[in-house]
């Protein structure tokens, strides 16, 4: 993200979007600032609207067996895989991003991760790329969701932050066309502190690695 000076506009009474609105308008292409206490980035959609490329390689790698890509936004990941003979579910609560993993060939529902799912407990790998273990900012809460997804012997594949720092939550606001919405929470995880919360969510550490300048976990279910 590029970031650019601190500002927090003046929100009028009732024009309040919703964070899933917010997301579909900055798909289809508009400019969508992220607001948080330490200043206004810029939020870079364009990655997530093309193809996968080699940076994505060490994610779909990991990726065994039936697979849910959680917050798939407009499907590159889901698409991939399928590409790749894999099966592959995406999920998002952002109507936009449905639409487009459907439009480039990806099986996609409109879900939160949090809600009911197809295939509960016989996944064979949950997927949260593109900082997506932040949904929900309770990294933890949603690592144990990820894991009763899974079947036995599944596994998570995770996107982290670089090593440094503590687990923190903060909390956010869209702008799109000067239009805000509500804030909600957002967390970010440090790759290194990354056992401590699997070791809570019954998943051992298999590997923690940092390729073409992105870290990523790879975690299995331990059976308890």
């Amino acid at each position: 993200m590029t970031t650019l000076p601190h500002r927090l506009p003046t929100q009028r009474v009732g024009e309040l979007l919703t964070p899933a609105a917010a997301f579909g308008a900055a798909l289809r292409g508009e400019p969508c600032l992220v607001i948080g206490v330490h200043g206004t980035t810029l939020l870079q959609t364009c990655r997530w609207r093309g193809e996968s490329d080699e940076s994505d390689e060490p994610l779909l790698a990991r990726c065994r067996g039936a697979t849910v890509d959680i917050g798939c936004g407009p499907g590159r990941m889901t698409a991939a895989l399928l590409g790749r003979g894999i099966a592959a579910l995406g999920i998002d609560i952002v109507p936009a991003a449905v639409e487009q993993a459907r439009a480039r060939g990806g099986i996609a529902l409109q879900r939160d991760v949090f809600s009911v799912l197809p295939g509960e407990g016989r996944w064979d790998t949950a997927l949260l790329a593109d900082g997506n273990i932040g949904i929900g900012g309770d990294p933890l809460r949603l690592l144990r969701r990820a894991t009763q997804l899974l079947g036995q012997g599944g596994r998570v594949v995770v996107e982290l932050a670089p090593p440094g720092g503590k687990v923190r939550t903060d909390w956010l606001r869209l702008e799109v066309n000067g239009r805000q919405t509500r804030r909600f929470s957002w967390a970010v995880v440090p790759a290194d502190r990354i056992a401590y919360l699997a070791e809570q969510s019954a998943l051992q550490v298999i590997e923690v690695m940092e390729q073409h300048g992105r870290w990523i976990a790879h975690l299995a279910k331990s059976g308890r």
